[in-house]
Parts: C-alpha cells; sequence; structure tokens
C-alpha cells in the first residue's frame, strides 16, 4: 500500500520529468515495452522486443495463432515430402512495401541468407540445415535440409520473416537494419533511438487494411514511468508492470491488467568456457543449493514465477516433471564448496539487465545475497540493453549472467540447441553427452524417441547445472481501456488483432 501511495504522489513529478501529456491520439496504439529493438532487420536478432515490433512489419511464412497453433500465412499450405523435404505453396498477389513482388524466389534467397554462416546473422538456426531452396514453380518451394529437422514449420512461425531481395542487395545490411521493408501490415516512418519507433497503416495489405492506423513504440525502462504513461492514457499497453503496481493499473474507466503464465523462461546461466570457479561442477551445484528461489520467487516477485526443474515449461515439447528444481540447501552448497577448494569462497560476478524481465535486477541482487551467505562473494552488475545483448552475442558476461528466453517455437530444441550445444550463438556451456542428446532430439522425427531424448537432456543439465535456476515469468500487462487487447503466453504484441473500442 505504501509503494502504491508514493506512486500517487510522485505521479506529477514523474508525468513533468518524461513530458507524458493526458491521453493520447485518438488513431495512435502506443506500446511501450522496456527497450528499444537492438535492430529491424528481422533476421538478426533473437529479442522479445525486436521480434514484437518486426513481426509487424514483416509476414512469415507460418504464424502462431493467438490460441498458440501453427496457421498459414505467406505459406497458404505445406506438406513433409519425406524426412529432409519440405513443400510449401504460397501466397499469390502480396507485394512488398516497395513494391516488390512476392514469390517462390523470395523465399529462396531470404532463407538461403539465413543458412549462409558468411552473413553472420544471429538468427543462426538453419545454418548447417538447410541445404538448399528447391523452386517448383512461382508459387511452390521446397526447403530440403541436411537433416531430418521435425519442428521445421513451427520454427517458420518465429524465423524467417522476408525481406526484399532487390531491396538488401542495393541498399546493404546496415541500411536495412535501421530501414526495413517487409509485406507486413504496418509499414516503417522512423525510428528516434531510445525514444520512439513509429508505423503507419499498410492499407494495401494483403489480408485487409489494419484497424490501427497508426503504432508507436515506445522504451521505457522504468516501471513507474510505463504505468504513469497508463493512467494518464498517453500509452495504450504496457509491459512487464511490477506486483506491486498492479493494483494502480485497475483502474476502472481509465485501464485494467490482462495477466498470463509465459512461455518465457528466466535463469541465471554460467560461462564455463573460460574456466575459473565456475568450471567446477561442485562449485555450479553449490550456487544452485544456496539459492533461495522459492523464497525469492515469493518475495521479489510476489509470487509472480513458476520454479522449473528444467529449461522447459509444460507448455514445451519435451517438458518432464519428473526433474525437480534444485533444493535450497545451504549447509550443502558449504560442503561442496569446501570439497571444490573453495571454503573461504571467491569473488562472483552476476550481470544482468535492468528493466527487461519482471524485476530482473532485483531478482539477482537477491540471489547474490543468497550466496554472500554461504560465503561467496556475490556482486551485481547492470547493463543496458543494447551493451547487454551485445555481450551476450560475444560472449563477454563470464562468469555468470541473468537472461530471459521465451522460446515461442514450443520445442524443447528452441531453447536448449541455441543455449546449451557447445558452440551455438548464445551458450557457454560444453558437455559431450548433452550435446549428443540434443543432437538426437533435434534430427529424430519419432516424437516417443524425441521425448525421452529431452528428458535424458533434463537429467543431464540438472546433473552438469549449466543454469543455477529457471523460472517460468508471469507476464504481467496494463492495458489502456479502451483497447480490445488480452496477453498471449508467447509475448507477441500484433497490432493487426487489435482494435480500439468504440
Amino acid at each position: 500500500m505504501k509503494k502504491g501511495f508514493l506512486l500517487i504522489l510522485i505521479l506529477p513529478a514523474l508525468l513533468f520529468a518524461f513530458g507524458l501529456a493526458y491521453g493520447g491520439p485518438k488513431d495512435t496504439l502506443v506500446i511501450a515495452q522496456g527497450v528499444d529493438p537492438t535492430t529491424l532487420d528481422p533476421q538478426n536478432h533473437y529479442e522479445t522486443p525486436a521480434f514484437n515490433v518486426c513481426l509487424n512489419m514483416f509476414d512469415t511464412l507460418l504464424q502462431r495463432t493467438s490460441d498458440i497453433k501453427i496457421a498459414p500465412l505467406l505459406a497458404t499450405s505445406y506438406k513433409l515430402i519425406n524426412d529432409t523435404t519440405w513443400e510449401f505453396k504460397l501466397r499469390q498477389g502480396v507485394k512488398f512495401h516497395n513494391g516488390e513482388d512476392f514469390n517462390a524466389a523470395v523465399v529462396k534467397f531470404n532463407l538461403e541468407r539465413m543458412a549462409d554462416p558468411k552473413q553472420k546473422l544471429r538468427q543462426s538456426v538453419f545454418q548447417g540445415l538447410i541445404d538448399r531452396v528447391d523452386i517448383i514453380d512461382e508459387y511452390t518451394v521446397r526447403i530440403i535440409t541436411k537433416r531430418p529437422y521435425p519442428y521445421l514449420d513451427a520454427q517458420l512461425c518465429l524465423v524467417g520473416a522476408m525481406l526484399p531481395p532487390k531491396y538488401v542487395q542495393e541498399k546493404g545490411p546496415a541500411h536495412i537494419a535501421t530501414n526495413p521493408v517487409g509485406t507486413g501490415p504496418y509499414k516503417f516512418v522512423r525510428w528516434m533511438k531510445d525514444d520512439q519507433l513509429i508505423l503507419e497503416a499498410n492499407e494495401k495489405y494483403w489480408r485487409g487494411a489494419p484497424r490501427i492506423k497508426k503504432v508507436i513504440f515506445r522504451p521505457i525502462p522504468a516501471a513507474t514511468t510505463r504505468v504513469a504513461g497508463l493512467q494518464t492514457q498517453e500509452l495504450d499497453i504496457i509491459v512487464n508492470i511490477p506486483p506491486h503496481l498492479m493494483r494502480l493499473i485497475d483502474w476502472k474507466g481509465r485501464s485494467f491488467v490482462s495477466r498470463v503464465p509465459s512461455v518465457r523462461v528466466i535463469f541465471l546461466a554460467f560461462d564455463v568456457t573460460k574456466g575459473g570457479p565456475v568450471a567446477d561442477k561442485r562449485v555450479r551445484q553449490a550456487i544452485a543449493h544456496a539459492i533461495g528461489m522459492e523464497t525469492n520467487i515469493k518475495k521479489v516477485l510476489e509470487g509472480n514465477g513458476i520454479l522449473l526443474g528444467s529449461p522447459f515449461t509444460k507448455n514445451h515439447f519435451g517438458y518432464d516433471p519428473i526433474v525437480k528444481p534444485y533444493e535450497f540447501n545451504p549447509e550443502k552448497a558449504r560442503k561442496l564448496l569446501a570439497e571444490a577448494g573453495y571454503a573461504k569462497g571467491f569473488d562472483f560476478l552476476i550481470n544482468s539487465p535492468s528493466g527487461r524481465y519482471l524485476n530482473d535486477k532485483e531478482i539477482a541482487e537477491a540471489t547474490a545475497g543468497d550466496l554472500r551467505k554461504v560465503g561467496i562473494n556475490a556482486s551485481v552488475k547492470t547493463h543496458e540493453w543494447g551493451t547487454y545483448m551485445s555481450m551476450m552475442y560475444g560472449h563477454n558476461a563470464y562468469p555468470a549472467y541473468l537472461l530471459g528466453w521465451g522460446n515461442t517455437t514450443f520445442d524443447g530444441d528452441g531453447t536448449i540447441f541455441p543455449l546449451m550445444r557447445t558452440g551455438q550463438v548464445l551458450s557457454n556451456f560444453t558437455n559431450s553427452k548433452l550435446d549428443t542428446l540434443i543432437d538426437q532430439g533435434q534430427t529424430n522425427m519419432d516424437k516417443k524417441k524425441r521425448q525421452k531424448f529431452y528428458s535424458d537432456a533434463a537429467k543431464v543439465i540438472k546433473e552438469e547445472v549449466p543454469w543455477a535456476f529457471t523460472y517460468q515469468q508471469m507476464d504481467i500487462y496494463g492495458v489502456n481501456e479502451r483497447v480490445n487487447w488480452k496477453a498471449r503466453t508467447d509475448e507477441r504484441l500484433v497490432a493487426f488483432d487489435i482494435s480500439f473500442k468504440k
């Protein structure tokens, strides 16, 4: 109650400091995420804030509907010809915002661009996987993979946004990263970094003109400022609301809370590739046992998190409820530290974003506090989001870092391959047994066998501790009363599906 009352008292000061006016434009939807995208090249990122902006400008071959089912988008249908050949029928009459036509040649260009390691794209899932894309006719393609890949369709709901080939070839990657052109429901207008990103309706969109004519994305790291903007109706949808501020959003006639268990997991990962104490499995196990995550979720998140025993939520294929979370046991932690030769502890840095996830910095600080109780000299360093993601892609967050992963392929491989397979884009861990299980799960078309591979992988992960903890995030959004929208478990903010109440 005190925090809520305090916010009400300081609201006028917040409005003055951040220039928020009472009431937003009638025809404009304003969405406040915690951070800005790092790029607008839809094939060169793995971050939800960028996905949420890009999915409004670009189309993929397939999509997830609001009830998380796979459905056609730029592809009208698809089928598996054999274990390594997928055939897609493409939608006719679709044009890019610059007038280029969408057809089979476009699909071939984009997927082979993503599969080419020379492009150095961060969406590396197709590198080493796609052998080639064959054009059967102007609106039919076949994607041939080098090995069986059982959930290509799920991946194509997430990645593979289509870019216009001539535009990419003429302008180059640096230009398209800040001047995007897609086939989607909204066209890019301008991007004022760290201020706002403006989109306007594509009136010639192949699914029909969007109901909302203008969309603005604003990066606002401070949750109190996002809430203030919602209270004044300057903002329409705000993300990652701290639980103690929820009651300020349930304001009849002005705004409401939309809350849903997310498919996102939040975790504390180790970089074991650079040596030091965390290269010893006993140290990692000790850290896992030293952290009282049930208490931290209860106190820091006010219960808005679900502690997990593996990297998967129950919504992911591969989830096994038999694998339980690490036991909170400080005595066992001290014993393991002594066995590893660190009875007197060691310096330990936890890197963290601030404002990207629900109370992320506060979770990192609570973790550091737990570790200090068993003799580890733990501290927290927070980073601006763009800098932080550069650290992630550059593997420069030693020895530990807090990160979230929203695996909206809904398949276990979509988490453990990029985050735990040796040498992958965001992996700082290596284990031959786990690598074998990941490879087996990724290439087997039998669902029962795949489930066994992921269950076994979860048990190896429990033993080897690449992550000290994992929990499922509860997504809490604030929504302007004038907006027809409710939260999705995959965190997508699809403006084409949103409307204003009459």
